[in-house]
């Protein structure tokens, strides 16, 4: 028996690998997240148990550390537990923290890449994350970092990758902007984009620059999930 860390992809069903579908096809407990495609439970034996630990800001079911605990409970219960991540359990999905704690109890593990929605969801949407003599660098950040830390480690000014791509980062818009302002490489007339619901029937994206994008975003009552990206890449395609 062991814990099956499975990557759901980045919001389609269809975009789950053909091994993690067959991780939650023979898991006896799934517990997974808020942002998984819920129609990927359908393929979950008819008496497995799911287990829903899903965390939205201000909003969790379960702790970290109760998540931890379950998972060991329930691997300890001679089953075969997946543990069901948005995107890739190893890109700010905390699968790290996981597998540490199952390490520590020897708990054995198998982790399943799943897709990261920082790069599917701009593809999906048309905007390549590096191009040809606009864009040969990429970084990925978080725009919501723990709130216990005393100093945050993620400062958008000092980045100096071609495209930014921000993950839960719409809650906190516009400080991010106010911040991306502060680098010499951003002016008001750097493209941004908002992607919400990627991949997905519900997918919406909202065009705009550093200058009008907060604005754009309240027109359209933007609310996450959604990936931002920042850069001359998300206009590139437009011009073909």
């Amino acid at each position: 028996m062991k814990v099956i860390l499975v990557g759901a992809g980045p919001g389609d069903e269809e975009l789950i690998t053909i091994k993690g579908l067959k991780a939650i096809k023979s898991g006896d407990v799934i517990i997974y997240d808020d942002l998984i495609n819920k129609n990927l439970l359908k393929y979950a034996k008819e008496d497995a148990e799911l287990i829903y630990v899903g965390k939205r800001k201000g909003k969790h079911s379960y702790k970290q550390e109760d998540i931890n605990r379950l998972l060991v409970e329930k691997v300890k219960e001679n089953k075969v537990v997946v543990r069901l991540k948005g995107g890739d359990p190893f890109v700010f999905g905390r699968g790290g923290e996981e597998v540490l704690y199952l390490k520590k109890h020897n708990i054995p593990y198998e982790v399943i890449p799943g897709i990261t929605s920082a790069i599917a969801v701009p593809e999906v949407a048309g905007i390549p994350l590096t191009y040809r003599k606009i864009s040969t660098s990429f970084t990925v950040v978080t725009g919501h970092e723990a709130e216990d830390k005393e100093e945050k480690q993620v400062k958008l000014r000092n980045l100096n990758g071609d495209t930014i791509v921000i993950l839960m980062g719409i809650t906190n818009l516009e400080e991010h902007v106010e911040e991306l302002l502060k680098n010499p490489r951003r002016s008001e007339d750097t493209p941004v984009a908002i992607i919400t619901r990627g991949t997905t029937e519900r997918q919406k994206v909202i065009k705009g620059t550093l200058g009008n994008i907060v604005k754009k975003a309240k027109e359209n009552s933007v609310k996450p999930p959604g990936v931002i990206v920042v850069g001359d890449v998300v206009n590139v395609l437009d011009n073909i």
